[in-house]
């Protein structure tokens, strides 16, 4: 049995979901940019909830729906959503993003998804696992193409992807009208290679932000700007 998940204001089950809390999914709710404008999110992928549940203690916004494909996953984030403060804010939906995005005609404020990485041959012995894990049930332009129909004028997608994918998601996202607002590099630790890129695309071409996040100075020792960015969430930060 996974132990429930517990942060500052809210607590995760997580014993149905292939896909536990991991650092991405913290990292991208805590980062992705929000301001009093957003008054729609949809959290793509939602698994265990917990983007969903970030982005309903950090706004305003009066809807922030989630997509699950998972039966397991959808079935534990709604019971995740509906312990929380903020049930009455968070829906769930069980389907597919692409039925999702071609059936619905509402725009949001702010697409957020922490996608499926893993785009190599192997696969585990766990289908709910895989599903999760790998990229055939949402590939990146079917991701990007979808938000390009999602987002309002002003919307923002915000997601986190291995930093070797990040050239290529750039591109597919350019060729469906979004642009790089804001891109923050990862690295574990300093003198280490950078692993995820956490992007913010808009309809908005101009030049964006790049800038670095280290995580660890040391093992266990996180720096002042990861600790600045999880200390809302994390019960120890």
């Amino acid at each position: 049995m996974d132990k429930p998940f517990q942060f500052k204001q809210f607590t995760i089950q997580q014993d149905r979901c292939a896909m536990k809390i991991g650092t991405d999914g913290v990292l991208l709710g805590a980062w992705a940019p929000i301001d009093d404008t957003v008054n729609s999110i949809l959290d793509v992928g939602t698994g265990t909830g917990v983007i969903a549940l970030m982005m309903a203690q950090r706004s305003q916004a009066q809807i922030v729906d989630a997509l699950e494909i998972d039966a397991d996953a959808y079935e534990q984030a709604v019971e995740n959503f509906e312990a929380s403060s903020w049930g009455d804010r968070l829906f769930c939906y069980h389907a597919s993003f692409q039925e999702f995005a071609q059936e619905i005609d509402e725009q949001y404020d702010l697409l957020i998804s922490n996608p499926p990485f893993f785009a190599e041959d192997y696969k585990t012995d766990s289908d709910q696992r895989d599903l999760a894990r790998f990229q055939d049930a949402l590939p990146f332009d079917h991701l990007l193409i979808g938000a390009s129909k999602l987002l309002s004028e002003s919307g923002r997608l915000a997601i986190i992807v291995p930093f070797q994918e990040e050239g290529k998601v750039v591109d597919i996202a350019e060729q469906v009208g979004l642009f790089v607002q804001k891109n923050t590099r990862v690295k574990g630790a300093p003198g280490t290679k950078i692993k995820r890129s956490l992007l913010v695309f808009t309809r908005d071409r101009k030049e964006g932000e790049v800038e670095e996040l280290v995580i660890e100075k040391s093992r266990h020792v996180y720096t002042d700007q990861y600790i600045d960015l999880v200390k809302d969430f994390y019960l120890k930060m």
